[in-house]
């Protein structure tokens, strides 16, 4: 089974700035995912030419399952509010997504801790910090029946202020001490694997430097794994430049234990 994360910057090329959904499209098929796991999405918003990406990547790989969530709903500079989980299927948003071409039985959504005041930020080259407000956060998880066996994918896309994201990733992780193992953690945390592995107790399936796309430096991108009693076995892994967003879409190809 491939699973791939991939923050997509919504639908952007990282150096014209410009959506190409048919760029999307090939990108997706050239991934060619199992399970795909979506940051920074759009749906109906003018800088992504109105499209619903998710839907985009949905018939690019063919699921047969897929969710988006909305982390905030209407557009930038507009009516840019937090999501509340009651907004209508063709209202304007941005969030994350969960993709399958094996049947889901169950979705779980969880919002994450937010918060609710400006606070300061060091920027490189200015001499004093900015004050930033970081947007809502949200995290969705899916029951597989995969070829794996029985299984679940959560994915999320948490603060960039990096002292509270942590904490975001415990509540998360917390949030999901329910479900069927095992459990794949995925998607941009903003944070190295030593980070995420030490706030989860989770086990980083793949290290390699995701940020920036044309010369990663980093790893923001993560696929984390709590097998339970179960038994996954990697097969492969890989950071794949692709022709958008300022990420690389990680990689993980999955076995039987």
């Amino acid at each position: 089974m491939r699973l791939v994360t991939f923050n997509i910057l919504n639908g952007r090329s990282q150096h014209d700035q410009q959506v190409d959904v048919e760029v999307l499209r090939a990108a997706v098929r050239d991934l060619d995912p199992d399970v795909l796991a979506l940051q920074e999405v759009d749906r109906n918003q003018p800088r992504s030419q109105m499209a619903d990406l998710t839907a985009v990547a949905a018939e690019a790989m063919g699921a047969v399952d897929h969710r988006f969530v909305a982390a905030l709903a209407g557009s930038p500079g507009a009516t840019w509010t937090a999501a509340t989980g009651d907004e209508q299927p063709d209202d304007a948003a941005y969030g994350i997504a969960l993709l399958s071409r094996c049947p889901v039985t169950a979705w779980q959504v969880v919002r994450l801790p937010a918060l609710r005041t400006r606070v300061p930020m060091w920027f490189d080259g200015r001499l004093r910090p900015t004050l930033v407000r970081d947007e809502p956060r949200v995290a969705v998880a899916a029951s597989l029946d995969s070829p794996l066996g029985p299984l679940v994918v959560a994915t999320t896309h948490l603060s960039f202020l990096r002292w509270w994201n942590t904490g975001q990733l415990r509540h998360l992780r917390h949030a999901l001490g329910g479900v069927r193992r095992p459990l794949l953690l995925t998607g941009d945390l903003n944070m190295s694997a030593e980070r995420a592995e030490r706030a989860t107790g989770m086990t980083s399936l793949a290290r390699h430097p995701t940020f920036p796309a044309d010369e990663p430096v980093e790893q923001l991108d993560h696929v984390l794994l709590d097998a339970g009693e179960g038994a996954v076995r990697v097969g492969g892994t890989e950071a794949c430049r692709m022709p958008l967003s300022d990420h690389r879409a990680l990689v993980v190809d999955l076995r039987p234990g």
